[in-house]
């Protein structure tokens, strides 16, 4: 059990922020609620994405938001603005198949990175939504990838 409230993070620092911890824990209120999640996750459209690890080759689960998109889901590899990617960055473009938690609905799907006008596009539109995208632009050097997950068998 995670000793800490959503309702009480404070991601201000992403530098010094547990970030294991915080996902365990929006894992663990995600499939309690239905794909619901409170504190600063509240009212987020949020998912569970299960990865395998580029290097490992083991099952990695990560929480993330994303924007729907008729039959897709956009998420951004943001990591908080840090200067790199976050993992499930690496595991998806090593393997780009993956698992999708999405509310009570659990599905296979398959991931493909966004570049060009397209991207722009859907990060500004995910950052008009969630402003805090917006502002991890300005922490980083970097282009924050964006990716479309798209089920499989559809």
């Amino acid at each position: 059990m995670v000793d800490f409230d959503l309702d009480d993070v404070d991601v201000s620092n992403i530098e010094t922020f547990d970030t294991d911890a915080f996902n365990k824990k929006v894992i663990e209120e995600f499939r309690a609620n239905a794909g619901k999640v409170g504190g600063v996750m509240a009212g987020k459209n949020t998912l569970l994405m299960t990865t395998i690890g580029a290097r490992s080759g083991q099952p990695r689960m990560n929480p993330a938001g994303y924007l729907p998109d008729g039959d897709r889901l956009i998420v951004m590899a943001s990591n908080g603005g840090q200067d790199r990617h976050p993992s499930w960055y690496h595991n998806l473009k090593a393997n780009p198949e993956l698992t999708i938690e999405l509310g009570a609905d659990t599905f296979e799907a398959v991931a493909t990175e966004i570049t060009g006008p397209e991207r722009d596009e859907l990060y500004a539109r995910a950052a008009a939504v969630e402003p805090a995208l917006a502002a991890y632009e300005t922490r980083t050097d970097r282009k924050i990838p964006v990716f479309q997950i798209v089920r499989k068998n559809k």
